[in-house]
């Protein structure tokens, strides 16, 4: 089967070569379009407050001319102080109420229940008054704020949490361009808001500028820098990280003068400005006049990590009849109207189509995310991997003996090279294949230390631990709980197992399952039930045999699609590895340690502790791993599989990493290919479906696929282990071994269905937030679990009391600590096993505890 397989795999890159490099150019659309109701302002306006209070979207002030009329002309403009809501995107405007004055160009957003509206001018003068907007019963009420240092127009904002901050803008409508930068803490008691004067962006003054936040940062795009002497219209950007200062970024392609503000946050890496003045016809304004042919519609795209700009798609211009007669007829791209996020979709508000002429449209573009495209020899890949695992299924499921030692240990005849093989993969889930890449795309190699520290840990793991599981002949690891403790101590350990696996069984199979949806197009229920059935399939037939002996093949075949993945991304350098290792080494991608005593970041120190710990609780007293050391026939081959796991880690790690960094270049260099609306962790996974060539897209899915399937299976078999030993065997003492087999393979099908209803059920909330806070408290006991371990071998004055209240308080102790803390989540498995093992040696010593016992 390796042999056809491999062939199969041969023709398909040599069939290739006749192929494009590329699966085809992205979609260069990412939003869906729809105009909404027309706003009631005869002509519409330019210059408003807009914003979204109790789920309502409100427009208020603004300014336009009279039909007919423009500056050329010797019109002034007309200022409104009008306020319109729209409660539903599908309602009616209606009138709601007025603002203080008639007032335009401030800065607006959105804020809890309520907009907030900054400076702007009216037809003399421009103001500092700032106050909220809260649409509330029907009616519109209005809350003062501190007014600004100083009177403001035409400045940029945006809001990161409570805090709002305002950039450049003019004092007065003759003034040059400021150079201002403040912000105003709104979460603070009415009586307690301040102004706070920061320190400006490193560059010139400017006006009409556009701000944005992503991240908990500030960024400040292009806008005109007024002198007495000219004008000039600027393409250079900024970023403010609070507490750290400016930072300068890559200029914008072309100048976005009065493009919609603030930018459009994406995805976790996106600002999306759209369109504005690019300058190509400002000083052709007053000569051009009606045949003004409107601004620009590119949808310029900044993504953080690569610091890189690019087109991401057009504003829907359309033109009809004369623009001059009937300017409504036709689309326009509008400047000078705020960008408002309305339930997950962007609204830009009427505003100015050409100069002097504004527009009554009011637009919704809802962010549209395509699926990739996998063609015929992909499915043929995908599928010939599916053929492999149900044959070696099917062979191993027939010389399986109806014995609990064959379907939990393999009769003890495991190779130890195939067990070494089985740990490495029952490890390497779908999450760590897409986000390690995903990690190193958006930092360094900081994290690299944390998986190499299996090779520190394997030899403590062989000299001190394996010889007593192996001499105690056990079948699950939590066996050793009870004959060191008590068996109050093994069941406590057992259940904490069983709960924190059961519950990412379903996180396991639900989160890669989104990836193939939206990598192949399949519907997601469809990927979640055919990857639970087989896997559960085979994990029923054929015992951990036929899930180590799979997992052998999926780290093939994972390991496989990863480094040709890489090669390809070379390849695709015009610089090859030159280019791919000096622009990495340039940007820092290849920085391997933080050198800090900052217990919040993954400095060194922190890294190396969290990183040993966290891989000796992994290999001590985690049944999915220690149950596969136990498959061998002899302690030695045993000792054997443990370091071909640690061996392999070495390679494996600096593939995954590399892969990381490899898409960075080769994103840096081809931005408007990258999702702006995907998420950091989705970058492998889209590069895979928009860019690798037929067959081996469907390769790469193939090894998606078998670290998925690989997780789940061996998930499911140590739970059914741990299940039949510790409890069913407990509590059904007088039960044969023929009616244990048969119940762990019916626990084992039962999990399978759990696992996949729970995947189902999480499609069903749109979102894994309520999960992800269970996980993290079941999270909390793998540290002290594998403190209980570490007190029983080496420190046999603890007893069971002494373990059973160290396990409690480490827990409750290690939840505060999560919660009230800053400390960086490598420290978690430290401080766990710490209190655990010092709170089990001191409650040891209390009276009621019984005597210790030794192994």
């Amino acid at each position: 089967m390796n042999v056809r397989f491999t062939c199969l795999l041969i023709w398909t890159m040599l069939t290739n070569a006749a192929l494009p490099g590329f699966a085809g150019e992205p979609p260069q659309e990412y939003f869906n379009w729809r105009e909404l109701p027309v706003l009631p302002a005869p002509g519409g306006v330019g210059g408003a407050f807009a914003g979204v209070s109790n789920g309502a979207l409100i427009v208020a002030g603004g300014t336009s001319f009279a039909a007919g009329e423009a500056p050329w002309t010797g019109a002034t403009k007309n200022w409104y102080d009008k306020i319109y809501v729209l409660e539903q995107p599908g309602g009616a405007w209606k009138e709601a109420g007025r603002l203080p004055r008639p007032l335009g160009y401030g800065v607006s957003a959105t804020w809890r229940d309520a907009v907030v509206c900054i400076g702007g001018n009216g037809p003399s003068e421009h103001y500092a008054d700032a106050f909220l907007l809260r649409y509330v019963d029907g009616k519109m009420q209005t809350e003062a704020l501190p007014p600004m240092p100083a009177p403001n127009a035409n400045a940029a904002g945006a809001l990161i949490g409570d805090v709002i901050y305002i950039a450049g803008g003019q004092e007065t409508p003759s003034a040059a361009s400021a150079n201002v930068f403040w912000s105003l803490d709104l979460s603070q008691p009415a009586d307690k808001r301040s102004w706070t004067t920061l320190p400006s962006w490193p560059g010139p003054p400017r006006t009409q500028c556009v701000a944005g936040t992503i991240n908990g940062e500030f960024y400040l795009f292009s806008g005109a820098n007024i002198r007495s002497t000219g004008k000039d219209l600027l393409k250079d950007a900024y970023k403010y990280t609070p507490g750290s200062g400016w930072t300068k970024l890559s200029d914008l392609p072309q100048p976005t003068i009065a493009a919609p503000s603030p930018a459009f946050a994406t995805g976790q890496s996106h600002l999306l400005v759209f369109g504005g003045d690019d300058g190509t016809n400002a000083a052709r304004n007053n000569e051009l006049k009606d045949a003004h042919p409107g601004f620009s519609p590119q949808i310029w795209a900044y993504n953080i990590i690569t610091d890189t700009w690019s087109v991401t798609g057009k504003f829907p211009v359309t033109r009809a009849g004369d623009p001059a007669a009937d300017p409504d007829s036709s689309s326009w791209a509008p400047v000078t109207t705020p960008a408002v996020v309305w339930n997950g979709s962007l609204v830009l508000p009427s505003g100015e189509a050409r100069p002097a002429v504004r527009t009554p449209k009011v637009w919704m573009a809802t962010p549209d995310r395509p699926t990739g495209a996998f063609r015929l020899m992909d499915w043929m890949v995908v599928g010939l991997y599916f053929l492999l695992v149900i044959g070696i299924s099917v062979y191993v499921s027939r010389k399986m003996g109806s014995t609990t030692n064959d379907f939990f240990l393999g009769g003890g005849k495991i190779p130890w090279w195939a067990a070494g093989l089985s740990i490495f993969g029952s490890k390497l889930s779908a999450l760590t294949f897409i986000a390690i890449p995903a990690k190193a795309f958006a930092t360094d190699w900081v994290y690299l230390l944390n998986n190499l520290l299996i090779v520190a840990v394997a030899p403590i793991v062989v000299y001190f631990y394996l010889p007593y599981f192996r001499k105690l002949k056990l079948t699950s690891v939590y066996e050793y709980l009870e004959i060191r403790f008590s068996p109050a101590v093994k069941i406590l350990g057992s259940l904490t197992f069983v709960l924190f696996q059961v519950s990412r069984l379903g996180i396991v199979i639900y989160l890669p399952a989104l990836v193939l949806s939206a990598v192949t197009g399949i519907d997601i229920i469809v990927c979640i039930v055919a990857t639970a059935l087989i896997t559960t399939a085979y994990s029923v037939s054929g015992g951990i045999e036929a899930v180590i002996w799979t997992e052998v093949m999926q780290v093939a075949v994972l390991l496989g699609g990863a480094f040709l993945s890489l090669v390809f991304i070379v390849n695709s350098l015009d610089g090859g590895v030159t280019q791919l290792v000096t622009e990495a080494t340039e940007h820092g991608k290849f920085r391997l340690a933080i050198l800090s005593w900052d217990a919040a970041e993954p400095v060194l120190w922190v890294v190396f502790i969290g990183g040993f710990l966290t891989q000796l609780v992994t290999y001590s007293s985690d049944q999915v791993v220690v149950q596969r050391y136990l498959t061998t026939s002899t302690e030695k081959e045993a000792r054997q599989s443990i370091y071909t796991n640690a061996v392999l880690v070495i390679p494996a790690s600096l593939i995954f990493f590399s892969v990381g960094t490899a898409l960075w270049v080769f994103f840096r260099h081809h931005p408007t290919e990258l999702n702006p609306h995907g998420n950091t962790d989705d970058v492998f996974p889209w590069f895979i479906s928009q860019e690798l060539p037929a067959g081996l897209s469907g390769l790469v899915i193939a090894g998606l696929f078998a670290a998925t399937m690989s997780t789940i299976s061996s998930s499911m078999n140590s739970i059914a282990t741990v299940i039949t030993t510790d409890f069913y065997q407990k509590f059904i003492p007088a039960s044969t071994d023929r009616q244990r087999f048969v119940f762990a393979r019916r626990a084992t099908l039962v999990l399978g269905v759990i696992g996949c209803a729970i995947a189902i059920y999480l499609v069903s909330l749109h979102n894994t937030s309520i999960w992800d806070q269970y996980l993290k408290i079941i999270g909390l006991f793998g540290g002290c679990l594998a403190g209980m371990f570490l007190a029983g071998i080496f420190f046999p004055r603890i007893n069971a009391f002494g373990a059973i209240t160290g396990f409690v308080v480490s827990a409750v102790c290690l939840y505060f600590v999560q919660s009230a803390t800053r400390i960086n989540f490598f420290l978690y498995p430290a401080i766990a096993v710490l209190i655990c093992v010092v709170t089990g040696y001191l409650a040891s010593f209390l009276p009621w505890g019984d005597k210790a016992k030794t192994v």
